[in-house]
């Protein structure tokens, strides 16, 4: 019996809208961050873009044009949606972790207690979207237990986004014979979009 039962509808339009017009995104002015809420604000649509697009050109790539058509069927459909939100709660972490310990040595914040704060604060509000329980809950454990072993002042130098690179391997709803022989495609092509995240990040917070 699925988990997460859910029919086309909840394979929401706003994902295909990250997906489709992701090239565009990048050609749009950059809200610059000012605060903490702006922070936050960051750190959730990024993490959301990254989540999406990678699953989506990985689910493409693997199975060709004819991918959309397996949105009639409804394992397919609790597969991906399943996958996109157990991405999506460690990019938010991955995000979190980065940003506070870059913001930490090039800007001396020493706010860096928020960082479970910000996490939750994104994690609750996205229930209210349909984000299962069970992950939320997931999400804060895996956070806690990261957030007990982080080195602040090397985090974001020291493989920052490994942890939703291999989540991404993990949940992709990929055969496992497939998803062997992709994964150090899977793993850099979510690397190298983060690398363009972190290059964003860089200049929204110059002064």
């Amino acid at each position: 019996m699925l988990k997460y039962k859910l029919k086309l509808k909840d394979v929401k339009l706003e994902d295909f809208k990250v997906y489709l017009l992701a090239l565009f995104k990048g050609v749009l002015p950059k809200k610059k961050i000012k605060n903490n809420e702006d922070l936050k604000s960051f750190i959730q649509k990024k993490s959301a873009w990254i989540s999406q697009v990678t699953l989506f050109n990985y689910l493409k790539t693997r199975m060709g044009t004819k991918w959309v058509l397996h949105f009639d069927d409804e394992k397919f459909l609790a597969s991906i949606n399943k996958a996109k939100w157990n991405i999506y709660s460690i990019a938010l972490q991955d995000l979190t972790f980065y940003s506070l310990s870059y913001l930490k040595i090039f800007y001396n914040y020493q706010e860096t207690e928020s960082a479970k704060k910000i996490y939750e604060e994104i994690l609750n509000e996205e229930f209210n979207n349909g984000m299962p329980e069970e992950i939320i809950l997931n999400g804060k454990k895996k956070f806690a237990d990261r957030l007990q072993k982080i080195d602040w002042d090397t985090y974001h130098k020291s493989w920052p986004f490994n942890e939703s690179a291999l989540a991404l391997y993990e949940w992709a709803p990929i055969a496992e014979e497939l998803k062997t022989l992709d994964r150090k495609i899977v793993l850099n092509s979510m690397i190298l979009k983060w690398d363009n995240i972190k290059d964003e990040f860089a200049k929204l917070i110059k002064v």
